[in-house]
């Protein structure tokens, strides 16, 4: 029932939000008021990591890669303004704890922490900090080599060491919390699926609560002080539609209703007063109630009818739904097919199968969270694909819209990430979803990228699928 096309504009969507309050990881401050060891400690903490910069890029796999140097724990690192001040000093000057690194550079290499690290393929969000703090913990700030090389320090104490450890220690604690939105953001993808699949069910279950509204509406006739003849002998097509039967005898509806305690009383009665009154002033019910004889295949084209052309399409509906959940203004019209196709479903042959199950199988299932996480993972490589190939006489990298920048990196990542979706399939829905989200230009625009990056990954050997 949840299917790609639904969990692809959920990821974008999410990736929007997130890349917009992602919050922005900062190195530890000069201390106020420092006193002579507060300020060892800050130099030797800001000496730690030029150590650990020049390790990462000293350590090489042996396909050229350098794992702990190629992640956003150590850009960001190296991307600090006093970090690339030290760096840049160190190369006109000796680097004070360059006698430590041999010693380092071997232990890091021969360590279980950085092997099992630099073997696997796609690390998680968060796993490259968690390598640096291991090995900063286990191996540099035990390490002989470095004790001996701060001890000769100008104004060292043991205090200002360990507080320098301490500001590492705060470090990767606040990289972590950078990256914890990343969980925050998975939960949220799980909520908004969840949501969706309530939504499909809520639709299910109102052909149910409008014949019993209806029958209730009938019943309240009969027992008018005044009657017509319509009132004690009406016309119970309506409430005897042999479809809405099978919506209650279904086991899998009566499950997630009890489950989750759905219903659209008592909260929305006046909506569906509305609806029922709009249904009975149509067409399609009008012929329905005078057809000379009905079977259970009319019954279901009924209900299919009333959906298509008057739930869906009601403003009070639709306002309604938007109400009820932040989520379901951009879900009702997938769900909304997926209803239609349920119906036809139930008037097969199979209709004790007819409620679709939440996912298609487990590759659907695990999609949105792998292809959100390996988007996160390599956001920014994949905006310098974008940058790279913007044409500058027609646009400006800096002042692209920025769902624009959202729509391809998510494209690239499930072009990267995915080998059994279809390349053309890739772009042909992301080309869709730029089209329904972003400006009128966009879809050209995005076209445009994609065309060229992927001849170039082509040519680089990095995409090889078709």
């Amino acid at each position: 029932m949840i299917n790609r096309v639904l969990i692809r504009i959920k990821v974008v969507q999410l990736l929007y939000s997130y890349l917009l309050l992602e919050k922005q990881f900062l190195l530890e401050s000069q201390p106020s008021s420092p006193t002579k060891e507060k300020r060892f400690a800050y130099s030797l903490y800001l000496d730690f990591l030029v150590l650990m910069s020049r390790l990462a890029r000293d350590i090489e796999k042996r396909d050229g890669s350098r794992p702990l140097l190629d992640n956003r724990f150590m850009a960001n690192v190296m991307a600090d303004d006093k970090i690339k001040s030290l760096l840049a000093r160190y190369r006109m000057e000796d680097f004070p704890l360059a006698e430590a690194e041999p010693a380092l550079l071997q232990a890091i290499k021969d360590s279980g922490i950085y092997k099992l690290f630099a073997k696997t393929a796609d690390p998680a969000p968060g796993s490259e900090v968690s390598a640096w703090r291991d090995i900063f913990d286990s191996i540099i700030a035990v390490s002989p080599e470095v004790a001996e090389a701060v001890a000769r320090r100008e104004n060292y104490t043991i205090r200002g060491f360990e507080r320098a450890k301490e500001l590492m220690a705060t470090t990767f604690t606040n990289f972590f919390s950078s990256q914890g939105q990343v969980t925050d953001a998975l939960g949220q993808l799980r909520m908004s699926l969840d949501k969706a699949r309530e939504l499909y069910f809520r639709l299910l279950i109102l052909p149910i609560e409008l014949t019993d509204l209806r029958y209730r509406e009938i019943d309240a006739n009969r027992h008018k002080y005044i009657t017509t003849q319509e009132d004690l002998n009406p016309n119970m097509r309506f409430v005897e539609n042999s479809f809405v039967e099978e919506l209650r005898r279904n086991l899998d509806i009566q499950k997630f209703i009890g489950e989750n305690k759905l219903s659209w009383l008592p909260d929305d009665q006046r909506l569906l007063n509305s609806m029922l009154r709009t249904i009975k002033e149509s067409d399609i019910y009008y012929d329905y109630m005078n057809f000379p004889a009905t079977d259970y295949h009319t019954d279901c084209e009924f209900w299919r009818n009333v959906f298509r052309y008057i739930i869906l399409n009601d403003p009070d509906f639709l306002e309604a739904i938007e109400d009820k959940s932040v989520f379901w203004n951009d879900d009702l019209e997938i769900i909304g097919t997926f209803l239609l196709k349920t119906i036809r479903r139930f008037d097969s042959e199979n209709h004790e199968n007819a409620v679709l199950p939440k996912f298609k199988d487990d590759e659907d299932e695990r999609f949105g969270a792998e292809l959100f996480s390996a988007a996160v993972r390599n956001r920014d490589k994949y905006r310098e694909y974008v940058d790279r190939f913007v044409n500058s006489d027609s646009w400006d990298s800096e002042r692209l819209a920025f769902m624009d920048v959202v729509i391809l990196i998510t494209c690239f990542a499930e072009i990267l990430n995915f080998p059994k979706i279809p390349t053309a399939a890739s772009i042909n829905e992301y080309i869709e979803i730029a089209k329904a989200y972003s400006t009128p230009k966009s879809a050209a625009f995005i076209n445009g990228i994609l065309a060229s990056a992927i001849d170039m990954l082509r040519q680089d050997g990095v995409l090889t699928k078709e």
